[in-house]
């Protein structure tokens, strides 16, 4: 078994045991009613829970639009492990939230408003600012969505690969972020779970980008 598909595997038992937990603790909740260690809606946890499930949720999009354009089973193998592993845990985040009963959007705050200034960096440690339907470092633009669904076989491949691996260091350091703010429990550790899994996901991708004669984007 490739080393994706262990990573995988244990993101989703690691995702099982959490959310287990999590409904234990909520059921000796008084009535699910909100206690004193239940996050508010500004919290790290509450901010790193909604935007992580966007995040989440752009990248099994394009995993499912490279399963239909490329033959290649290797990277079909790697985008349905990314899918199914990704939209488990963003099952988990959402579900978090209406735990806490609080929103799965908050108008008023922005994306990644719940880090500190300096770590709310794009490519060139500059200020991220959200642009054409990219929310957050590493999510693709509304342009670049369009070209990966037009593309076909080594070329959607490729493009795949490089927007999959933008995609991961996004989220590995805003679940770095939630590593080191989010209050201990199980958000935390599975925050921690995503930075390892998603590394080594980013050099299987490498590795891959390589076998094809390209090489991942320059930030």
């Amino acid at each position: 078994m490739s080393r994706t598909s262990w990573a995988a595997i244990s993101a989703v038992v690691l995702a099982l045991l959490f959310a287990g937990t999590a409904t234990v603790i909520a059921a000796g909740r008084d009535g699910g009613a909100a206690t004193a260690s239940t996050p508010s809606a500004t919290s790290p946890d509450a901010g790193f829970a909604r935007d992580m499930a966007v995040h989440h949720q752009q990248a099994v999009e394009m995993s499912f639009i490279v399963r239909d354009s490329t033959d290649d089973e290797e990277v079909r193998r790697l985008a349905y492990d990314i899918a199914n592993t990704q939209a488990n845990q963003r099952g988990m985040l959402m579900g978090w939230l209406d735990m806490w009963g609080l929103p799965k959007t908050e108008a008023d705050q922005a994306p990644m408003a719940w880090m500190p200034m300096d770590e709310q960096m794009g490519p060139g440690h500059a200020m991220y600012q959200a642009h054409d339907g990219a929310l957050m470092p590493g999510m693709a633009t509304s342009a670049e969505l369009d070209q990966l669904r037009k593309a076909r076989g080594k070329q959607a491949e490729i493009l795949y690969l490089q927007l999959m691996t933008d995609h991961h260091k996004g989220g590995v350091m805003m679940a770095g972020a939630c590593a080191r703010q989010c209050a201990p429990g199980t958000e935390r550790e599975l925050a921690k779970g995503m930075v390892v899994s998603q590394e080594s996901e980013i050099a299987q991708m490498a590795d891959l980008l390589k076998e094809r004669g390209a090489k991942p984007r320059v930030a």
